[in-house]
């Protein structure tokens, strides 16, 4: 099942001579359930392409579908609700609300849609987080690894159709880095929640079902490494 359809995606910025065009013409799909690394090199747009993914910014041209609406054609007040529904993001420096307790900030999506968090659901992502013993304690108590498990509790908590992570384990180290990648695999696996992850690490790249290549705006390369077999 098609769970994201992009159609010649293209992003600009700056005019005329100082132009520089961040995506150019991309297309491709992603299967309900699928894990996707996107890799490519400092600038190349990976990073665009995430941001116009989740509904963050909108592109010059092109169409981004999710789960089968056309994001673009929302209004900013109606991206919004169905970003903060469907969308998980999640960012290398975490993006937390300081004030905010690892529980009230991974429920946070839920009660900006006004919706009363099921206790259950929060307390089973706490502890698949490793946070129960954390949940009453603010971000300046955690470690970097440990906020970063807020923010992927964040996204997952509504069980988005999509989760998108840019460079997750980036300010991270390598064991942080291991058990950030299990976590995000385990709820891929565990939700069937699409899995799309910047990175530029090989080695979590390759723990991907699939690779796709940015070199200058453009897809130059889209590889299955192992098929999917969670649809």
């Amino acid at each position: 099942m098609e769970i994201l359809k992009v159609e010649n995606l293209t992003k600009t910025y700056g005019k005329d001579d100082t132009m520089v065009k961040a995506l150019d013409n991309v297309s491709f799909t992603v299967e309900k359930g699928e894990f996707v690394a996107i890799v490519g090199p400092s600038g190349s747009g990976k990073s665009t392409l995430l941001h116009l993914l989740g509904g963050v910014d909108r592109p010059n041209s092109g169409k981004v579908y999710i789960d089968g609406t056309d994001i673009y054609d929302l209004n900013e007040t109606n991206l919004a609700i169905f970003r903060r529904r469907q969308v998980g993001l999640i960012y290398q420096f975490y993006n937390l609300i300081p004030v905010l307790n690892v529980e009230e900030n991974i429920t946070l999506p839920m009660l900006l849609d006004g919706q009363k968090p099921d206790e259950e659901r929060v307390e089973r992502v706490l502890e698949t987080l490793q946070l129960s013993n954390r949940k009453l304690h603010l971000p300046n108590q955690l470690s970097g690894g440990q906020q970063q498990r807020v923010s992927i509790g964040r996204a997952i908590i509504n069980n988005p159709s999509i989760v998108l992570a840019d460079e997750p384990t980036g300010n991270l180290d390598s064991k942080n880095s291991e058990d950030i990648m299990e976590l995000l695999k385990d709820s891929n696996r565990r939700y069937n929640q699409t899995l799309i992850v910047i990175t530029h690490d090989e080695s979590i790249a390759l723990q991907a079902d699939r690779i796709i290549a940015i070199e200058d705006g453009k897809i130059a390369r889209d590889e299955i490494i192992r098929k999917n077999v969670i649809n």
